[in-house]
């Protein structure tokens, strides 16, 4: 009787594992990491960003650094005079908390003007997850296979 009990709460988890979201991590660069001569614009332009998910900066420590700076600082390229404001690790992770536009630069001199700024939009909410096998069998189901379904849960749930 404990199996057929395993089974049932097997079934439920797996039937609503796809609707459960995590958030994504991202390396900003990908494979090139933060340095000089990637086009960051490039790199963000087919991501979607939400709340929750986090940017990780990766460089050679004391190579660059990260600042999140504001809009006219980020047009700027001007380094906040606040040093908290900034991140010097080479392994810097930045978690998306708010919703709106973020603006990351390199404070090393002449490096944003080089091209080591990054702009993002962050969209409040989850995205939607992809589409399931058991989505897709739900969806293709007739009224006949649900029926026979909720039979099949039934007699599972007296059986245990």
């Amino acid at each position: 009787m404990e199996i057929h009990r395993s089974l049932v709460i097997f079934a439920i988890v797996a039937l609503m594992g796809p609707s459960i979201s995590s958030a994504t991590e991202y390396v900003v660069g990908g494979d090139y990491g933060w340095k000089l001569g990637v086009k960051y614009d490039d790199w963000a332009k087919d991501k979607q960003f939400f709340v929750g998910d986090t940017l990780v900066f990766k460089y050679k420590g004391g190579a660059h650094n990260v600042y999140k700076v504001t809009g006219d600082e980020f047009k700027s390229c001007t380094v906040p005079s606040n040093n908290s404001l900034g991140s010097f690790t080479g392994n810097d992770a930045i978690k998306l908390a708010t919703a709106g536009t973020k603006w990351y630069i390199c404070g090393i001199n002449g490096h944003c003007d080089g091209g080591m700024k990054l702009k993002i939009t962050v969209l409040d909410g989850a995205p939607a997850p992809a589409p399931s096998a058991a989505s897709t069998l739900f969806a293709k189901a007739t009224g006949f296979h649900v029926l026979l379904g909720m039979i099949f849960a039934i007699a599972a749930v007296i059986m245990v």
